[in-house]
């Protein structure tokens, strides 16, 4: 690895940026050489995403100053930001499915030929930018016929066909399969050989101590510190981020499994209506399933809290089969789900925290009349808010504003207000910070410990192994293998993950 040239290309200098009743950032300070990874980590609302809007112009900073190449710059429009060679990747794709890759790449910049669009340099052009990431698509390829990796490497070809310097990668993994994740950390890379610097932010510490060279903390809106070379370790990055040291990270009790609470038997669904499921869940029992991606294990979800109808088979609750028509009838049953995209599917971010704790119980907050109980509502939502830790300034705050793991932590609030028998989790630490999972493994733990039965899917390997009693692995649909917890091991889990038959069969 070639040492980066150390001459600042982007000084950031006490930059002070407020919001109504909270101050996101205060005073940060950052740097970053031509040619350099930098790191950018911290806990849920620490202000990365605060400091990343700014740098690319779509906030403006309250007090402090930008320089890029030497220059101030005033980056108050993403035109701004752009036209300085800064570019942001945003974790949730800003791609147009309907158009090409092309398209795509050269949206709203569409070069001209005698008054009419090129159509021919934007092919050729792309071509040019798909070739040097390694993208071996075509340029007229439709965005939505394209992997979530793939459209991730046609976001960073669009930062780099507006010679984009200064490249922000916002968690760009997030979503990835593993091979799509080795494949996006030898592109950045690749883009650091080429000169071009990276702002780096991931809460999976291993990419970001295999990539950075330069690691910058932020806790609470203000620098916490800084490492480099051997000082960029698991502990040191934790230490930082949270103010203190993590010393029992996963939280798992033993605890004697009780009755069964969810069974299923014969169960196909509608992805993988050609395989058989069969398996049951106790209480105070914490299962997980495991795989890679596409191995059905959310659509699996799906048909348990009532979203797809099963194709065949039956599913029970303490016992009593029940029938999933819908997620009322999961809900009645006492099934919760907490599902993976919580921004789509969890949560309604113009809606206060209040009104989203209660949305899952509104049927016992009904009184006669057909009127809400605002007053039991609001009893319940401030109980969730200080047994959670919800950070949030009242009841009153729109969900948008809280941070990644404070929206998760509605999410859960929500479902535990009306006392589930049986919790589905899928990817509940997705996108959250140390701090915060090691609070909803805590949850976890209390929660199976008083009796329910948890069931969670984790694309982390370390997740699965660190909080399972036993985990089912599946691939391309069916289950492959049942691990219990002496059993459990990275390798066990990734034999049966890729439909190695003759360890499943065994």
């Amino acid at each position: 690895m070639s040492a980066p040239d150390t001459s600042p290309l982007l000084v950031v200098e006490n930059v002070t940026k407020r919001f109504p009743g909270v101050t996101a950032l205060n005073k940060v300070r950052l740097s970053l050489s031509k040619g350099e990874v930098l790191a950018l980590i911290g806990e849920n609302g620490a202000g990365k995403s605060t400091l990343m809007k700014i740098l690319a112009g779509v906030q403006l900073p309250d007090e402090g100053s930008i320089h890029v190449g030497g220059r101030k710059v005033r980056l108050d429009s993403v035109h701004a930001a752009q036209a300085s060679g800064i570019a942001l990747i945003h974790q949730e794709l800003n791609l147009s499915g309907n158009l090409s890759v092309a398209a795509n790449i050269f949206l709203g910049r569409e070069p001209l030929r005698c008054g009419l669009i090129d159509g021919k340099k934007i092919r050729d052009d792309a071509q040019l930018l798909l070739a040097r990431l390694g993208l071996d698509v075509s340029p007229d390829a439709i965005v939505d016929t394209l992997s979530i990796g793939q459209q991730q490497l046609v976001e960073i070809a669009r930062a780099l066909s507006v010679n984009a310097q200064v490249l922000i990668m916002d968690e760009p993994t997030s979503s990835l399969s593993q091979y799509e994740t080795e494949r996006m950390m030898e592109v950045v890379k690749d883009l650091r050989g080429r000169g071009v610097s990276v702002i780096y932010i991931s809460h999976r510490l291993g990419e970001i101590k295999e990539l950075a060279d330069r690691v910058t903390v932020f806790r609470d809106g203000e620098n916490a510190g800084d490492l480099m070379g051997d000082e960029i370790n698991h502990g040191r990055m934790v230490q930082l981020m949270v103010g203190r040291d993590i010393s029992q990270f996963y939280v798992r009790t033993p605890h004697d499994a009780g009755d069964i609470a969810l069974e299923v038997k014969d169960l196909r669904t509608p992805a993988n209506p050609g395989c058989c499921l069969n398996f049951a869940v106790r209480s105070r029992e914490i299962v997980g399933i495991a795989g890679l991606v596409g191995a059905g294990r959310t659509e699996l979800f799906e048909v348990l809290f009532g979203v797809e109808p099963a194709v065949s088979g039956t599913v029970s609750v303490d016992g009593r089969k029940i029938s999933l028509r819908s997620p009322l009838d999961a809900i009645q049953s006492g099934i919760a789900l907490v599902p993976e995209d919580r921004k789509q599917q969890g949560i309604i971010l113009e809606m206060t925290v209040r009104t989203n704790i209660g949305l899952a119980g509104l049927r016992q907050y009904q009184k006669k009349a057909g009127f809400l109980n605002a007053a039991q509502e609001a009893k319940d939502a401030a109980f969730m808010i200080e047994r959670l830790g919800i950070k949030t300034p009242n009841e009153h705050q729109l969900a948008q504003y809280l941070s990644g793991g404070n929206q998760q932590k509605v999410v859960l609030g929500k479902w535990l207000a009306i006392t589930p028998k049986v919790l589905l989790l899928d990817e509940p630490t997705r996108g959250i910070d140390v701090g915060a999972k090691q609070e909803i493994y805590a949850l976890m733990d209390e929660l199976a410990k008083k009796g329910v039965a948890i069931l969670f899917v984790s694309s982390e390997m370390e997740e699965i192994l660190g909080m399972s009693d036993r985990t089912l692995v599946m691939h391309e649909g069916q289950i492959t293998g049942e691990l219990l917890r002496d059993e459990l091991s990275e390798e066990a889990i990734m034999q049966r993950a890729t439909g190695n038959s003759a360890v499943a069969a065994g």
